[in-house]
């Protein structure tokens, strides 16, 4: 029964002093809330403490004083326990949201840099691409301004030379004495001289009629041989006749030969002759160039 009486005794003294080590902690916490605020000032003086931190706050500062039981105290309830370790789930939860918050403008930030990449690398493949457009037109251009050059010049060659007529053929047609008409000979040999006019242009043709005889009479028949050479052309071979030059030249002389080399000598034939003698300028060239010139 003593015995019984005794543990009765001990178990009331220790929920006894388990009650006054709870008590005394409030005060010893007040205690030090009291101490933390006299040192304050001292901590408002420095700034750059609070900026350290993450969410801009003061660390949170560690219990020093260990109370009866020491650091764990084995008979501490729930809301003792809860009441210190507030603080740090509060901490944690600010430090969670700063973090997700952080991470949203990361990925926005990344968004919008990549948007910004995307965007500028197209406008500077527009900008190749116009480059090379008007490098493509400055080069159509240059040969245009080229080919034009070309044909400016060969005009101006041609205009200068347009009344320079150079030699191109010529056929000697032959007439027995009182006749002017043309032998067989003589339709062949103006036959290939005519042949290959039909369709150019720059080209006249000269015909000069020679005739045995004096005066009148000689230029007269030397004149209806050369008629009959036009006829022939412009008959036979669609020569327009503002192509033909006709002249009857009776009796004139040909071109001296050197029986002496210092008297030459005019000789005079006898009998009829056309002299027939066609004459090109730069025109048909040109129309040849302009036609390869052109473009396809």
């Amino acid at each position: 029964m003593k015995s019984r009486i005794l543990i009765g005794l001990l178990l009331s003294a220790m929920l006894a002093i388990s009650a006054f080590a709870q008590n005394s902690s409030p005060s010893q916490s007040s205690t030090e809330q009291a101490q933390s605020a006299s040192q304050a000032p001292a901590t408002a003086t420095q700034p750059s403490a609070k900026a350290e931190t993450a969410t801009g706050k003061e660390p949170l500062q560690p219990e020093t004083r260990e109370g009866f039981w020491g650091r764990v105290n084995p008979f501490a309830r729930k809301k003792y326990v809860a009441r210190q370790t507030q603080p740090i789930r509060d901490r944690i939860n600010e430090l969670d949201e700063l973090t997700a918050a952080n991470s949203k403008q990361i990925k926005d930030a990344d968004a919008r840099a990549q948007q910004g990449i995307q965007l500028a690398s197209a406008k500077a493949n527009e900008a190749d691409q116009h480059a090379m457009d008007a490098a493509n037109k400055a080069q159509a251009a240059q040969q245009t301004a080229d080919q034009a050059h070309t044909r400016l010049s060969n005009v101006e060659q041609v205009v200068t030379n347009i009344d320079q007529y150079q030699p191109a053929t010529q056929a000697e047609i032959r007439f027995k004495p009182g006749q002017t008409v043309l032998s067989k000979n003589a339709k062949a040999a103006l036959d290939d001289m005519a042949a290959p006019l039909k369709g150019q242009h720059g080209y006249v043709v000269e015909v000069q009629g020679f005739s045995s005889g004096q005066g009148q009479a000689a230029i007269a028949n030397s004149q209806k041989m050369a008629e009959s050479v036009v006829r022939y052309l412009v008959l036979n071979h669609d020569i327009p006749v503002y192509r033909i030059y006709l002249v009857g030249m009776g009796n004139a002389p040909l071109p001296a030969t050197a029986t002496d080399e210092s008297k030459p000598k005019p000789k005079r034939l006898t009998g009829g002759r056309v002299e027939v003698s066609l004459l090109k300028n730069n025109l048909e060239q040109l129309a040849s160039t302009t036609t390869n010139q052109q473009p396809k």
